[in-house]
């Protein structure tokens, strides 16, 4: 197990935690987090899109032009696709892009985000998020001093005034243990965690203490 320091808003040291070297400390591959992504991103579509075929525009009911005469190609509807306003041949429809990844690929996905943050060096546990106030710019200032302008905030348990304060920074994402997922770890680059969420962040990537 790896000692890390404590800090407290001030990015003072306040004390000191253990990380597991089964969660925090794993070989990084790169094409595992990338699978993570792709699985993520899959499952976030909404697969609404489409487009009408010649049986759903409207018209089609009489013979654009005489047969023959015209020097143009001979058509039977308005409906074609090769007519403007017509159908469209092979469009988009509707349709699921969501599919499953096993529970421990996963985890190990989990395991190595947080492992490829920890050697960056852009892990940080803290011992609070709270807010007396829930005001967003006290908030703010905090982050500035902590040294931060994009991080992914991570708690044991989700502090309704905290939620509240960091509702409005667009570059900072709060969330408890059970949000905790590879893209915004990726996505925000850095991770601040709470010193009570470590034990649940290891239990949720499938880790015995």
């Amino acid at each position: 197990m790896a000692t890390v320091d404590v800090l407290g808003w001030d990015k003072k040291k306040v004390g000191s935690a253990e990380l597991s070297s089964d969660v925090f400390e794993i070989p990084v591959k790169e094409e595992i987090l990338q699978s993570i992504v792709r699985w993520q991103l899959a499952n976030r579509r909404q697969g609404t899109h489409k487009a009408k075929t010649r049986a759903e525009v409207s018209g089609g009911g009489k013979k654009p032009f005489k047969q023959k005469g015209t020097g143009n190609a001979r058509q039977g509807s308005n409906r074609s696709p090769l007519m403007p306003g017509g159908g469209i041949t092979f469009g988009p429809v509707p349709r699921d892009y969501s599919y499953t990844l096993n529970k421990k690929f996963k985890r190990l996905g989990l395991r190595t985000a947080l492992s490829h943050l920890v050697k960056e060096g852009k892990l940080f546990v803290v011992d609070q998020m709270t807010s007396q106030d829930g005001k967003t710019k006290e908030l703010a200032q905090r982050l500035e001093g902590f040294g931060l302008s994009k991080a992914l905030l991570i708690d044991a348990e989700s502090n309704q005034n905290f939620s509240r304060a960091s509702r409005n920074l667009p570059k900072f994402q709060y969330r408890s243990v059970e949000g905790l997922n590879v893209y915004d770890l990726l996505k925000y680059e850095n991770a601040v965690i709470t010193k009570d969420s470590i034990d649940k962040i290891v239990e949720r990537c499938g880790v015995s203490k």
